[in-house]
């Protein structure tokens, strides 16, 4: 069994979208596509759930950025120093 197809609609306004090719499909125009865009922009569209922390992914980059310039000479990744008393 088929189900009917529902008249498409634009996604901002929802004006019926003809049956022609639409080139600013799912939009009925230029005017939704950017309307859309901005919403995404200024965040206007939120996924539900916690939100992430910022500040803490931004540190740890950070800190792998730095552990990764030190080079391998340096003594650290849990390596002894070579050559002391022993």
């Amino acid at each position: 069994m088929t189900v009917p197809s529902r008249p498409r609609r634009c996604v901002v306004c929802h004006r019926p979208l003809g049956a022609e090719e639409n080139r600013w499909f799912p939009f009925c125009s230029e005017r939704c596509r950017q309307v859309d865009l901005g919403r995404w922009l200024t965040e206007a569209y939120r996924i539900p759930g916690p939100p992430a922390a910022r500040e803490t992914e931004a540190a740890g980059r950070e800190e792998g950025s730095a552990e990764e310039a030190g080079g391998e000479g340096d003594g650290g990744g849990g390596r002894a120093p070579t050559g002391g008393a022993g």
